[in-house]
């Protein structure tokens, strides 16, 4: 449940920032003015450094004279420089001469040229030259129509200050020195473009049309402009887009428990405008969940005021069964039928406000609140057969009714500042996040139990909780340029986390008419980690020859207090180092190599420490463990790109991973205090260790004008050294996942996709990294030997855009059209082997509607720092716990 939440969150959150754009016809009438888009800005300082006030400032044109048959120098536009010495002018025409001239009193004057030179990329003109390559040389070409002129110095001696330049010559598909980058196509002809539509054409990504972006069998992280971000991508227009970063192996520069699973950062054009913009978007799906809501920014001036709504339905159906047989003196085969339906509704709301207190500075402040209520039912049909010595079998059978609610609270204030340096590329921000949430929950088990088909009585089991969370996290980072090859990177960032869980069960037996406190089921829980960071990256280049060295440092510790007991549980690590380095080759013919290895960490999660037991379901009983310590993995990776005619790709890595104390799950005995019988629990230990490996191919093919094909496949190895605690270690299994997108372009705005994907034979996960132990009434995995089978599925989705520029869509999709997704495990122990099969909203239809209207202000993502906002929805999360 907490994994949907945070899907859902993700796709709202800060989406007020940025609408679709609605795009501009092409060609016809209105051309000239769209040219009109040009934006200068500087400021004026003198000798020492310190900005002049009263200076004037005027843009000039040079335009041809009819009258006099020659050109002449025509006021455009003009201002007088306030305290701050800044001026900025809009709207300029992108061809033609424009000239500065700068004059104050004391001062001799200045005059500066200033030209935007709009170049193609003569690759991009060649003949053979495909689509894609044509439409990066434009987007190239229009990129930097935004300038920063810096400080220009009023000084005693006259100097003509060098003309501004504007060019760009970038190629279509590139390696950098940590990172794979994808300049993509500007969308001038689709109006109703999105991300969505760009990151299918992006090597080493598998997208639908819901949304749903894989990187190397995970979901990355989503940056904008290297700030994490949660918007949605079909809330980013694809004309804003210069290129995409594929990051698998991140640097040091990001946190070393984070982006385990990559990251993707879209990088935007540089562009200023000021309006409004906004989307509207409605859906249903076939069990009659609903979703809604809008999001709406406006800019006037120095002001940006955003505001986002959204409600969202859930009607989740889950149907499955478990068959186990269990060892020991007396065998017992146990079999299990579940069919759970959850019910709920999540609501979101944000408003934020920017404030451009100058030309490079901007301040950001924003409140969210978050609301949710959940209600998950359960219906389990169990069938216990009983195996003595003496040979006789004992049958019984019983029925449990699970009925619970669930809702959540949260309230954030999101802070930041952003500075951009009169140096291109260098930059200092600043952000503050603080969140406090609440949840409560209340879980009512009814097992009634029959003999020989007649009810033989009820036994109920009540399970209360309650719980909150503080979360504050602070951030720096500076970038400093020092030559165009080299830049220096640093920054500090504290996090503190408090969160606190109490639980209580009670039971009412067979024949009782009270419920009874189970002291051994109940516990107060609280816990208190901290994470301190500061980093360094040093970037530079020798010809086609690329390095990248860098150095993380991180203390953390953490406290965790049974009230009800008195019992404490803490770990302390002073100082973690976590050093990147990273390698680059360019080689002849559209060739280049990487080499990179990182070192991260992993640290325990509240649901994997909190040692309340869960007593629930008598065949998944779970606990965590406070002793728990962190796993720290040491990653090696090396990729191959090669670009060939007709601007097919193929990209190729091989990886290789070690990790230290891995965090994994582990089957135990224990006395059940519910029922008074010896019960397998699962848990968690740190096992000595375990290595991954495997190697991925991805091939992106423009098979025709109106199709295109993505196929990519991992092939993977992983294996566990658990000499440390009982039982054998995993035997490794060589697996591989494939997928396949196809995407048809169709007559009058209809677009067609088709994708499956197959899952091979693969050991059972090592955890589910989900952040908690699982929703309530999730059959958990068995912690043990064994493995999952093969499973396969088949989406499809149908879109249809229309009205003016494309501005408002009409998706139909169905998911699992097969209903072969399934969820098929085989596990044993020396306790006992099962089998275990859940099948999860199998041919899911739905209907979605979205409209963009205004215009959008791609500067907002230049200006804005988007950091704070990706923190804050982690607070808002961490109150569905």
């Amino acid at each position: 449940m907490r994994r949907f939440l945070l899907v859902v969150c993700a796709m709202i959150v800060t989406a007020d920032l940025m609408a679709q754009f609605p795009g501009a016809a092409p060609g016809g009438k209105g051309n000239a003015q769209a040219m009109n888009i040009g934006h200068i800005y500087g400021k004026i300082v003198d000798s020492l450094g310190k900005p002049v006030s009263e200076v004037s400032v005027l843009l000039l044109q040079t335009k041809f004279d009819t009258v006099s048959k020659k050109k002449k120098e025509l006021l455009l536009n003009g201002l007088t420089t306030k305290a701050n010495g800044e001026f900025s002018f809009e709207q300029l025409p992108l061809f033609g001469q424009l000239k500065l001239k700068i004059s104050a009193v004391g001062f001799k004057p200045v005059e500066q040229a200033v030209a935007f030179q709009m170049k193609m990329d003569p690759n991009a003109t060649k003949p053979g030259a495909g689509a894609t390559q044509q439409m990066s040389g434009m987007s190239n070409m229009l990129n930097n129509v935004d300038k920063d002129l810096g400080n220009i110095s009023l000084v005693q001696d006259e100097k003509q200050l060098a003309g501004v330049t504007v060019t760009a010559s970038t190629s279509a598909l590139k390696m950098d020195i940590d990172k794979k980058v994808f300049n993509v196509d500007k969308n001038i002809v689709s109006a109703g473009g999105t991300a969505l539509d760009v990151m299918k054409n992006v090597p080493s990504l598998q997208v639908d049309i819901d949304g749903n972006v894989k990187l190397r069998n995970a979901a990355p992280q989503i940056y904008i402009d290297g700030r994490p971000t949660t918007l949605s991508l079909d809330q980013i227009p694809a004309d804003a887009i210069e290129s995409v970063e594929v990051i698998t192996n991140p640097s040091a520069k990001y946190d070393a428990s984070g982006g385990n699973a990559g990251i993707l950062n879209i990088v935007l054009k540089k562009n200023k405008k000021t309006g409004y913009n906004g989307n509207l978007m409605a859906g249903v799906d076939r069990r009659g969940g609903v979703n809604g809501g809008g999001n709406f920014n406006v800019r006037e001036g120095k002001i940006n005021l955003s505001a986002a709504v959204m409600v969202n339905q859930m009607r989740n159906r889950t149907t499955g069964t478990t068959d186990r047989l269990n060892f020991g003196d007396t065998q017992a085969h146990v079999y299990q039928s579940n069919l759970n339906k959850t019910n709920g509704g999540f609501m979101f709301g944000r408003v934020g406000l920017d404030y451009f207190v100058t030309n490079r500075t901007t301040l950001s402040l924003a409140v969210i609140k978050v609301h949710g209520e959940f209600k998950p039912n359960e219906t389990i049909d169990i069938t216990t057969d009983s195996i003595f010595k003496t040979g006789a079998v004992a049958s019984s059978y019983s029925q449990r009714f699970s009925n619970s609610t669930r809702q959540f609270n949260a309230t954030g204030l999101q802070g930041g500042m952003k500075y951009n340096f009169p140096k291109a590329g260098e930059e200092l921000t600043v952000d503050g996040n603080f969140f406090n949430g609440k949840n409560e929950g209340n879980s009512m088990y009814t097992t009634n139990y029959y003999e020989g088909g007649i009810a033989g009585g009820s036994q109920l089991q009540q399970v209360i909780s309650s719980g909150g969370n503080r979360f504050l996290t602070l951030q720096t980072d500076y970038v400093k340029p020092i030559t165009d090859k080299t830049k220096l990177e640093t920054g500090l960032r504290a996090q503190m986390n408090r969160i606190k869980n109490d639980n209580e069960t009670f039971i009412q037996g067979v024949g009782g008419s009270e419920f009874i406190k189970i002291p051994s089921a109940t516990n107060n829980y609280s816990n208190h980690d901290n994470v301190y960071a500061a980093y360094v990256s040093f970037t530079s280049s020798i010809k086609d020859f690329g390095y990248k060295v860098g150095l993380r440092a991180e203390s953390s510790n953490y406290k965790g207090e049974l009230s009800n007991t008195g019992e404490t549980f803490s770990n302390k690590y002073p100082v973690s180092l976590f050093p990147s380095v990273f390698f680059s080759q360019k080689l002849k013919n559209k060739q280049e190599v990487q080499l990179s290895y990182t070192r991260r960490v992993r640290r325990p999660n509240f649901f994997q420490l909190i040692p309340y037991v869960d007593y629930t379901d008598s065949l998944s009983i779970r606990k965590g463990n406070p002793n728990l310590k962190p796993e720290f993995t040491n990653s090696l990776e090396m990729s191959y790109t090669k670009t060939l005619k007709g601007n097919n790709t193929i990209l190729t890595s091989i990886y290789f991973k070690q990790t230290t104390d891995l965090i994994t799950n582990y089957l135990d005995k224990s006395i059940n205090p519910v029922t008074g019988n010896e019960d397998l629990i699962s848990t968690y230990v740190n096992a000595n260790s375990s290595y991954s490996y495997g190697a991925e191919a991805t091939s992106v093919n423009y098979l025709k004008k109106w199709w295109d094909l993505t196929a990519n496949i991992n092939i993977y190895n992983s294996k566990i050294n658990t000499d440390n605690i009982n039982g054998t270690s995993q035997a490794a299994i060589w697996s591989w996942f494939g997928k396949i997108n196809n995407n048809f372009k169709l007559p009058k705005n209809f677009t067609i996709q088709l994708s499956g994907d197959y899952q091979s034979k693969t050991n059972l996960p090592v955890n589910n990294n989900t952040g908690q132990m699982g929703p309530p009434m999730s059959q958990a995995q068995s912690s043990s030997q064994g493995y999952i089978r093969p499973f396969w599925g088949v989406d499809m989705a149908f879109k249809k855009t229309f009205l003016k520029n494309n501005a408002a869509a009409i998706t139909l999709s169905i998911s699992d059209i097969f209903k072969t997704r399934k969820q098929d495990q085989y596990s044993y122990s020396e306790y006992f082997t099962q089998n275990y099969y859940r099948l999860n909203n199998p041919q899911m239809v739905r209907l979605n509607f979205t409209y963009r209207f205004g215009k959008m202000d791609v500067a907002l993502f230049k200006r804005q720092n988007m950091k704070s906002q990706g923190e804050g929805m982690q607070g808002a999360t961490q109150g569905m716990q």
